[in-house]
């Protein structure tokens, strides 16, 4: 098994030009004594989208560690992979996230979940767990109604880690990630306990495991939710995964994975000082953020490039039903709060910037439209060359967003 690192962000580069602008990040952070691990991630969907395969986001991650000279870890995500998706990613990847969402609430049989029951009676009655105050009252009902929810999904999460193995000649040198986070209800920290029993089951050596929370994790937006409700979920997660360790014999570097974790501006203090009582590791996704640093880039150059920015946000405003159907379960955009193509059309860089750089604290901030240009890359895709050559003619400005979003926004408030 590959050693998952104990803190690691994932990062992505969807058009395989700002790797370099990332690690960047990774580096300076490092100056700063802050060590984390870059991940550089990009679904399967995602590149269905762009035209692009794996082996390109790895070729740009040797790239840029070559280039800058990066001597540490870094690992490459197959993010948000099932057994009809996973083929393209075995060669290159070493980090894979094995996405069971779409499985919750597929019953396993009968004699699988008493079975289950049966192995188990440590689940059932009053579970103590240390650092969390109060107990867990579960019932022989409560463990049967997750087993029925969960064991079917982490069955499907066994097969599709069992198919790399096999495709990679037997070996484990990779790191596993169970997704739970793309659906429509939370797990509790109750929950989260049978889960992982269940994985445990399966033999999965999992090292993060990424559950849905309570409140809105949209993409690229600040977290919604009760923050005290999160508080205490998250610490209790943390407890459950320790406990989870040491009871079923789990990876010791299993540590939880926080998707659409970008921007959670609100939540990165609770997370903080949770990481240092406890001395847990996180991961935490970034992805889609960058793309949004590039379009910020781009309009900050002015002339050629806030016409590209323009260009792309009246496209997606366009195609906005199209583009949004595939992240439903992460964006919540209100229609009312859009400008129009027209209004934009008008607007200076500054005034596009001041729209969609991540600044709460800026009049002219709009998390709608923030949300639809997350988004939107698939626009960008489509001007092929037009958007590719316009990230290398305004490289410095383009790079200078990526990398201080990074640093600035997510490693320092997180880390320092």
């Amino acid at each position: 098994m590959k050693t998952c690192p104990k803190f690691t962000f994932g990062v992505g580069d969807r058009f395989a030009h700002g790797a370099h602008a990332q690690l960047t990040a990774f580096i300076e952070a490092k100056k700063l004594g802050i060590d984390i691990v870059p991940v550089w991630n990009k679904s399967n969907r995602e590149h269905n989208i762009i035209g692009s395969e794996p082996s390109q986001t790895r070729a740009a991650a040797d790239k840029a560690v070559a280039d800058l000279g990066w001597t540490g870890d870094y690992l490459l995500d197959a993010d948000h992979i099932n057994l009809t998706t996973v083929d393209r990613f075995v060669a290159p990847c070493d980090f894979f996230t094995l996405d069971v969402a779409d499985d919750i609430g597929e019953a396993a049989t009968a004699e699988d979940v008493a079975a289950f029951i049966a192995k188990h009676p440590e689940l059932i009655g009053t579970v103590s767990i240390e650092g969390i105050d109060r107990p867990f009252e579960i019932t022989q009902a409560d463990v049967e109604k997750a087993a029925n929810k969960f064991l079917k999904a982490t069955q499907k999460a066994a097969a599709i880690y069992q198919h790399i193995v096999a495709a990679k000649g037997g070996v484990d040198e990779f790191v596993t990630e169970v997704s739970m986070d793309e659906t429509d209800s939370p797990q509790t920290p109750p929950e989260l306990l049978i889960i992982l029993a269940a994985i445990a089951d399966q033999g999965i050596p999992i090292q993060t495991i990424a559950p849905k929370f309570t409140g809105r994790f949209n993409k690229g937006v600040d977290y919604v939710g009760d923050l005290k409700q999160f508080e205490t979920e998250f610490n209790d997660d943390l407890a459950v995964i320790a406990h989870a360790v040491k009871t079923y014999g789990l990876p010791a570097t299993l540590k939880l994975s926080v998707h659409s974790g970008s921007d959670k501006f609100s939540i990165y203090p609770i997370i903080k000082q949770a990481l240092r009582r406890t001395g847990a590791g996180l991961h935490v996704k970034t992805a889609g953020t960058n793309w949004l640093e590039e379009i910020i880039g781009l309009a900050e150059a002015g002339g050629s490039g806030l016409d590209l920015a323009k260009q792309i946000y009246a496209k997606s405003l366009e195609k906005k039903a199209a583009l949004c159907e595939p992240y439903a379960t992460v964006i919540d955009i209100r229609d009312e709060k859009l400008p129009t193509a027209e209004e934009v059309n008008g607007w200076t860089s500054e005034q596009f910037t001041s729209a969609l750089r991540h600044d709460q604290a800026n009049p002219g901030y709009n998390a709608d439209l923030r949300q639809l240009l997350h988004v939107g890359f698939k626009v960008a895709a489509q001007l092929g060359d037009t958007y590719l050559n316009a990230l290398v003619e305004n490289r410095e400005v383009v790079s200078k967003n990526v990398t201080g979003n990074l640093l600035e926004r997510h490693m320092k408030p997180l880390f320092l």
